[in-house]
């Protein structure tokens, strides 16, 4: 028993180094986010190709919210105060937050070392219209390192609030759990099946083809990948089987997949419904623009639904 109290000591302070490594790590690209916005408005800077004045100065607020969210996020995991707030909010973000960044992390690390000129994993969506090498390289260490952080500090800090929330195993099941096949598994199914389509070279609903590059290639593969990892854990959850298996590993999983889906397609929604309205003439996307908004909304959806049955299943699990 000491020296698993060590080891759990030890591994919290890991957690916590993580944390605060995360905060740090995502604190340049928020100021240089900041700096982009105040540039554009004092015409000192000018603003992204294919976007006007108040759309590119909207675009920019809204990842300065979420760089902020994040950072709050990272430090809540590691000071005091993180256990005494309500952890529903502070589980939502985290959940988001390691859904943007963790499943990409792989992606965002070889772009670094192949030299990649976009700081961000959208393929150039939000990237500045003039950025130098070494403001892209501190975005990419914002990205990668926030990522990881998350990754580390995460799982300690769930198991200091939560220490049974992934214990057992998927045969440890309550009278009460559900066993109909989770439709929002088949949901995720159908929707990486269509990105790994293209991934794979795939041209049906591809509108604008001249417009696919390798990043858009790449990412279209992991993120049908991981919509078929978060439906194939969501289901290994709801429906207990394989029934050896520990519980902690579809929770993981789950939470993961089911993050990327909601995070990432949540982001591009609102971005792929302006491209659909403004319709401006040096923007596109390769995909046709309604398939791909049915397929956001599809994501965003199931991924809500799979947490949801996450949470529920363990609760359920738990007071049985």
């Amino acid at each position: 028993m000491i020296e698993w109290g060590f080891q759990v000591d030890g591994w919290d302070r890991v957690g916590r180094v993580a944390a605060y490594g995360a905060a740090l790590a995502l604190t340049p690209y928020l100021l240089i986010k900041v700096s982009w916005v105040v540039g554009s408005l004092l015409g000192l800077l000018p603003v992204g190709t294919g976007f006007g004045m108040a759309e590119w100065v909207v675009l920019n607020s809204a990842t300065i919210g979420m760089a902020g969210t994040g950072i709050a996020v990272a430090l809540a995991l590691a000071r005091p105060w993180g256990m005494r707030i309500p952890g529903a909010p502070l589980a939502f973000c985290a959940w988001v937050g390691t859904g943007f960044l963790v499943p990409v992390l792989p992606y965002a690390v070889l772009s670094s070392l192949l030299g990649s000129e976009d700081g961000n994993p959208t393929s150039g969506s939000d990237a500045g219209p003039s950025m130098p090498v070494w403001e892209a390289a501190l975005i990419q260490i914002g990205f990668v390192g926030m990522g990881l952080g998350l990754a580390i500090a995460l799982p300690t800090y769930l198991r200091r609030r939560w220490p049974d929330a992934f214990a057992g195993r998927l045969e440890d099941r309550g009278e009460g759990s559900p066993r109909a096949l989770p439709w929002m598994a088949v949901v995720g199914v159908a929707v990486g099946l269509i990105w790994l389509y293209w991934a794979v070279g795939g041209t049906a609903g591809v509108a604008h083809r001249g417009e696919r590059d390798l990043a858009w290639y790449v990412l279209s593969g992991v993120f049908g990948i991981w919509a078929f990892v978060a439906s194939a854990a969501t289901w290994a959850a709801v429906r207990g089987w394989p029934a050896r298996v520990p519980r902690w590993c579809p929770m993981v999983l789950g939470w993961l997949g089911s993050g990327s889906l909601f995070a990432w397609s949540g982001w591009k929604l609102p971005f792929t419904l302006y491209l659909a309205v403004a319709q401006p003439a040096d923007a596109a996307l390769p995909e046709n623009l309604a398939l791909a908004a049915v397929l956001h909304l599809a994501a965003v959806g199931a991924g809500a639904a799979m947490l949801r049955a996450l949470v529920r299943t363990r609760l359920v699990s738990s007071n049985s």
